[in-house]
């Protein structure tokens, strides 16, 4: 008998549909913009965006059901999935949110839940999925990406195909921007320190601007060296910036000399032992990954990432991401980003330790990983594009230091 039929019945009340402005939205203003060209088919073609029905499917449905409408390569799972046990047991029911102690039913409706895990010693302590959700339902990771591929790119300087003082220009000579590319190196890369200026734009009245416009071109290449512009000098300061790793994808593929989705599989995927295949979204059918979000994956799969961390990069005993890199990802980087504490593509909490760190996607994605409880919680949501994340942070804190006090 599975785990999933064996589930309770859940308690927290499904989050009601909900077409809010206030998410704002990556591409709803894309339409517009659209119809401006002259509304065909050929019109979205000739400014190299996905065709009408997919513009208006965007500016319509919520994230957690954007994967299918863009062309993805698929993340192969192992034969046979390494056992996630499932033995429910209470976590915290009241947790701090906004200055009050609510009920966590209250926390996960207010901030649209589709999917919230809690793991603990790899045992799957709690489950929940909306109505019309499972186990086996893939939800996209937005930015949770970003730390995938960190392990990968972690991988990779193990196996000596990288380094990080290498320099962009020399790994990617056809961006043709020695003057931008020549001072920007993997490192800056990975800590968001490289000074490119593309702006973490989610507007919906620039839909062509920023990130939005790197995640609907079709032509990823062509964007990153069409934005050849820094803002600050390289490792001056910290902001991100999701061209950042767009540009650690594009090397990794260069290196390796496979496309990211197929080092997905090889190098984490399947070792780690995934219950299910992936996917991962491209720029266009046949293209190139979007590197710093869109990797379609259930739940527990996602779980099962933040325990290779949780567990130094070990599963099953098996050694997947090297300890170096964990220790990496863990202790904090030189610069800040945007005020939080960051290093390699993995956030740290505000208030948490060195081993206490994310994985946060935009909309309300998390992969959180708390090393000292040896706890991972994954929460998945339709909410604000960037809304409440220290908030949520916090009530996943404090579920995770009340664990200890409840081990069997």
């Amino acid at each position: 008998m599975s785990a999933a039929s064996t589930l309770p019945e859940p308690s927290i009340r499904a989050p009601s549909p909900r077409k809010s402005p206030a998410r704002r939205r990556i591409a709803v203003a894309a339409i517009g913009t659209a119809l401006a060209a002259g509304g065909a088919w050929g019109a979205t073609a000739v400014i190299g965006l996905p065709n009408p029905v997919t513009l208006a499917a965007l500016a319509v449905i919520e994230p957690s059901a954007v994967g299918g409408w863009f062309a993805s390569r698929k993340v192969a799972a192992p034969a046979r999935a390494r056992p996630l046990p499932f033995e429910p047991r209470p976590i915290l029911d009241q947790v701090p949110w906004k200055g009050q102690t609510v009920p966590l039913a209250t926390m996960l409706a207010a901030t649209h839940t589709n999917a919230f895990l809690v793991v603990q010693d790899d045992v799957l302590v709690h489950e929940w999925h909306r109505p019309g959700t499972g186990p086996a339902t893939a939800f996209p990771s937005w930015s949770v990406g970003k730390s995938i591929v960190s392990l990968l790119v972690g991988s990779a300087i193990a196996r000596g195909k990288l380094a990080e003082t290498d320099r962009v220009a020399d790994l990617l000579p056809e961006l043709r921007n020695p003057a931008v590319f020549g001072q920007i190196t993997v490192r800056n890369l990975l800590d968001m320190t490289s000074g490119l200026d593309v702006p973490e734009n989610y507007d919906p009245r620039q839909p062509l601007t920023g990130t939005a416009g790197m995640y609907l071109t079709r032509d990823i290449t062509a964007f990153v060296r069409d934005h050849a512009r820094l803002a600050f000098k390289p490792g001056s300061e910290g902001r991100y910036r999701s061209i950042d790793t767009e540009v650690l994808g594009l090397i990794l593929a260069r290196v390796e000399g496979k496309p990211l989705a197929e080092l997905l599989s090889e190098r984490i995927w399947k070792p780690m032992g995934a219950q299910a295949e992936a996917t991962w979204n491209l720029d266009r059918p046949g293209g190139v990954e979007k590197a710093f979000c869109c990797i379609n994956a259930t739940a527990r799969d996602f779980a099962r990432l933040g325990l290779l961390v949780a567990d130094q990069g070990r599963a099953g005993g098996a050694r997947i991401v090297p300890a170096r890199w964990i220790e990496r990802i863990t202790t904090p980087a030189r610069r800040a980003v945007d005020g939080w504490h960051y290093s390699a593509q993995w956030w740290h909490a505000p208030g948490g330790d060195d081993g206490d760190i994310s994985a946060i996607g935009v909309y309300g994605q998390y992969v959180y990983v708390n090393r000292e409880t040896r706890t991972v919680i994954v929460k998945l949501s339709d909410h604000g594009a960037e809304q409440d994340e220290a908030e949520t942070l916090a009530v996943m804190q404090a579920i995770a230091d009340a664990l200890t006090t409840v081990r069997p």
